[in-house]
This record gives structure tokens, sequence and C-alpha cells, in this order.
């Protein structure tokens, strides 16, 4: 009982630290919403901290009618680059652990080898060849493009999970008459929620946020919402208030899906997404 007790105590320590700096990382959000509450005379580097006079939806409405379209192109962007890459790193991850073949040692590598090659560096090559197909400008540029850069990380995440499920169960499928598709569909896919979850909620992160990709290869009609929100911006006077308004819708969509689905993000982890 005193060991329990002492650790107890010694837990509550700990949420000291975390809590300061869980403070510290919402401050940006503070001030976000706080400036985005606010009118545009209240706006100043002086008043940065002081709360609004009063609430107003004056300027999220002003910012969501100006976003609306470019959130609903994020939207088309978003939802079928990480479907289709999880689905693709699942596959990927499935043969790499499970069905071993001459290469395989040389192929993985050669994929992770994609998880480090800069943007900048792949630029002018990606341009003129969305040109040359005929994409440019267009949303299905970006979504074979969050496609593509997102294989590796998402068969890297699904190579080590399917590594931790037994072979036992696959061998009891091969006996069964299951080929390589059903063993991977009737068996591993169900298995494999907890890392579908972790890939999605990562992909989706990573194509929602992505602004050097979007503002060189789409049109200003396929705009997603990160471009139009830098383009918020008057070239003169700038109304920081509905920036800010703006910025948090922006930024909306993630932020709920970390909150919901937060948990199974960090469960997944914990079950070997992430593990060697």
């Amino acid at each position: 009982m005193t060991t329990l007790a002492g650790t107890q105590r010694s837990r509550k320590w700990v949420y000291i630290p975390l809590t300061m700096m869980a403070l510290f990382y919402l401050l940006p959000m503070f001030v976000m919403l706080n400036t985005g509450f606010k009118s545009f005379e209240e706006v100043s580097l002086a008043t940065m901290w002081q709360l609004p006079s009063a609430l107003s939806l004056d300027n999220f409405r002003a910012a969501w009618e100006l976003l609306q379209p470019n959130m609903m192109n994020s939207l088309k962007i978003v939802i079928p680059a990480a479907t289709i890459s999880s689905f693709l790193g699942s596959i990927n991850g499935y043969v790499l652990s499970k069905w071993k073949f001459r290469g395989a040692n040389i192929v993985f590598p050669l994929l992770l080898f994609g998880m480090f090659i800069p943007y900048q560096s792949v630029l002018i090559p990606l341009v003129q060849v969305m040109s040359w197909a005929g994409l440019a400008g267009s949303i299905w540029a970006l979504i074979i493009v969050h496609v593509i850069y997102g294989i590796p990380i998402t068969t890297l995440i699904f190579r080590n999970y399917f590594a931790a499920i037994p072979e036992s169960l696959i061998e009891a499928a091969k006996v069964d008459g299951a080929g390589i598709f059903q063993v991977y569909w009737r068996v591993l896919l169900p298995l494999s929620i907890p890392a579908f979850v972790v890939v999605y909620i990562w992909q989706f992160t990573a194509a929602w946020n992505d602004f050097l990709f979007a503002v060189l290869l789409t049109s200003q009609d396929n705009w997603p919402v990160t471009v139009a929100l830098n383009n918020m911006a008057g070239s003169q006077i700038i109304a920081w208030n509905v920036q800010m308004a703006g910025s948090f819708l922006a930024a909306l969509p993630t932020l709920l899906i970390y909150i919901f689905l937060g948990r199974y993000f960090l469960r997944g982890m914990m079950t070997g997404a992430l593990k060697e």
C-alpha cells in the first residue's frame, strides 16, 4: 500500500510539467481565437492578449464565405489520397512481411528512401511531368502526388504491423486453401484496423496541410484551403481578425480528427504499427 501511494503521489507531479507544456502549445490557439472574435479596430499587438469587448461570429462567417469552395477542394484531394495510399501501403506491407520474395530486402529500403527525398528537389520535374500528362492545375495532380509520397511511410507502418502478427494465422489460412489475396482480405485486413487509423490520420494531416505542392500544381479554381488562406491577405491592409478566423477554420478538420480519433491513433502505434 505504501509503495502504491508513493507511486500515485509521484505520478501527480508529472502532471505539472505536462500541464505547463500543454498550455504553452495552446497559446497560439488562444491568440487565434481571441483575435478571430475581435473587431478590426481592436486588433493590434498591444492588445493581443486582451479579450474582445464582445463576442461576434462575423469574422468566422466572412472567412467561411471566402474559404468554403477551397475547403471542399481540400476534401476532394485529401480523402482519395489518404484512402488510396493507405490501401497501397497495406498491400505493400503485407507482401513484404508475409510473402517474402527474391529482392524483398532491396525493394523495401528503396521504398523507404522515398521518405527522405526533399520536396524541393523534385518540383521542376514534377511540374513538367504533370504538364506532359495534362494534369497540371487539376485536383488529380495533387491526389497522385500525395499518394506517391505517402506510399513509403504507409508501407513502413503496415509492414511492421503485419510482422507482429503470428505466422500461424497465415499458415492456417493457407491450409484452408486461401491464396495470397484471400489471406490479405479475410485474415489480415480485419486485423489491421488500428494500423489503418494511424496511416489515415497521418496521410490526412499531411495532405490537408500541404502548401508547396498545392500552390504549384493547382489552378485558382482548384486551390485547397491552405493556398486560399495564404491569399486572403490583402496587398496593403490585412484584416487579421478575418485571417485568424480563417486559420482556425482551416485547422478545424485535422483538430477534430485528433480529438475524436486520437486515442485510436495512439492505440494503433502501441499495438506495433511503428515497431520493428
